[in-house]
């Protein structure tokens, strides 16, 4: 991911990640794809009605699923509203789906959303992961690091 794709994330007013991953999973390789939606489903993604607890994708016929992602139904929706967990493809280049497949093949290895935003031009852009599952002691050492961290950063504070 270069500084510049870095930048628009930041800038994006919606941001919905997915904060179990880093914690569960390593990620071995980062791809941004984008999101098939309904007029409806746009626009609760862009008042940030989104959850990305539990999801997770799959190659069926050479396409990229995104599974249990759950879009909140639009309040102004009427009869029009989606279903709130169906199943949305994701938009990948063909070469970049055949090696994520080949990739999941081997065991431990799946492929995880880990961020939905809102790119420069008002398009649903979703962050997925290739990721290998963490041991229970790789957990362990995470969330030392974590700890670690925090407490360098309260001393620092208090050196201030």
């Amino acid at each position: 991911m270069n500084k510049e794709q870095e930048q628009i994330r930041k800038k994006s007013p919606i941001q919905i990640k997915n904060r179990k991953a880093s914690f569960e999973y390593f990620f071995i390789e980062e791809y941004t794809a984008g999101i098939v939606l309904t007029g409806t489903e746009i626009k609760s993604i862009r008042l940030g009605k989104a959850s990305l607890v539990d999801t997770y994708c799959t190659i069926i016929n050479g396409e990229l699923w995104v599974k249990g992602m759950n879009i909140s139904p639009y309040f102004y929706g009427s009869y029009n509203n989606h279903e709130m967990k169906r199943d949305r493809k994701l938009l990948l280049t063909k070469r970049e789906i055949q090696k994520l497949a080949s990739a999941t093949k081997q065991t431990g290895y799946t492929i995880v959303p880990l961020l939905v935003f809102i790119d420069e031009k008002g398009r649903a852009k979703m962050d997925i992961a290739l990721c290998k599952g963490k041991k229970e002691f790789d957990k362990r050492q995470t969330l030392k690091e974590k700890e670690d961290k925090r407490e360098m950063d309260r001393a620092m504070k208090v050196y201030k």
